[in-house]
């Protein structure tokens, strides 16, 4: 302000400065949460009446044969699905390449333990020059592992003359699986507490120390 109470002249000027400034820091803002790498596949919560819990787990990958179609930019449409992609590879239209994609699912438990999921499109996170790169790759995504986990008990069903016998386990998520057995197997499991299984661990690409255990057989 000068003394007789007008604006100084350089006062708008100044405050038209600091308002591109900031709106230049916020667009800075802006583009750096765009960047950010991807946020974690893994979500638990309640479900809308709270009476069930919700989880949201990684729950496979794969690898398909794809080619590059439209660059955009920086970015590239990868067919046959049309999704947009990085070009990180400085891929040319026309160009053979190898995707890896992933599907979640979506797991509801209700307070009797059993689950129901609803599984995910498949979406690609990364592609690669080479198919042997991009099983490199998914082969630290997917690994097969033997462990003991604990046996919730067996128990028999019977429909007319057919009877059907079922194990439960207890998954290291927590989730309860309910598995088809036979007479011989039903009989070495009805007094035991834990058994040996095969199972194959999904890891979430964005958070390598979570992942979600998968049951692929009996160890014995």
């Amino acid at each position: 302000m000068t003394r007789n109470g007008k604006k100084h002249p350089r006062s708008g000027h100044t405050f038209r400065l600091a308002a591109v400034l900031a709106l230049s820091m916020l667009a800075l803002l802006l583009l750096s949460a765009c960047s950010d790498n991807e946020q974690s596949v893994f979500h638990s919560g309640s479900s809308a009446d709270g009476q069930d819990m919700v989880s949201r787990v990684p729950w496979d990958y794969r690898i398909i044969e794809g080619s590059v179609g439209d660059l955009i930019g920086s970015d590239m449409t990868v067919l046959p699905d049309n999704e947009l992609m990085p070009n990180d590879g400085n891929y040319a239209t026309g160009d053979k390449i190898w995707v890896l994609q992933y599907m979640d699912a979506e797991m509801t438990t209700d307070s009797s333990q059993r689950s129901s999921v609803h599984l995910s499109s498949w979406s690609t996170i990364k592609t690669f020059k080479s198919q042997a790169e991009a099983k490199k790759d998914m082969a630290n995504l997917k690994i097969p592992v033997t462990t003991e986990i604990d046996l919730v008990g067996v128990y028999k069903t019977q429909y007319k003359d057919k009877t059907r016998n079922f194990a439960v386990l207890e998954l290291p998520s927590g989730n309860r699986i309910k598995q088809p057995i036979d007479d011989a197997r039903y009989k070495a499991l009805e007094k035991k507490k834990k058994v040996s299984v095969k199972l194959e661990e999904i890891h979430d690409f964005a958070d390598y120390d979570s992942a979600y255990a998968k049951f692929r057989g009996w160890a014995s």
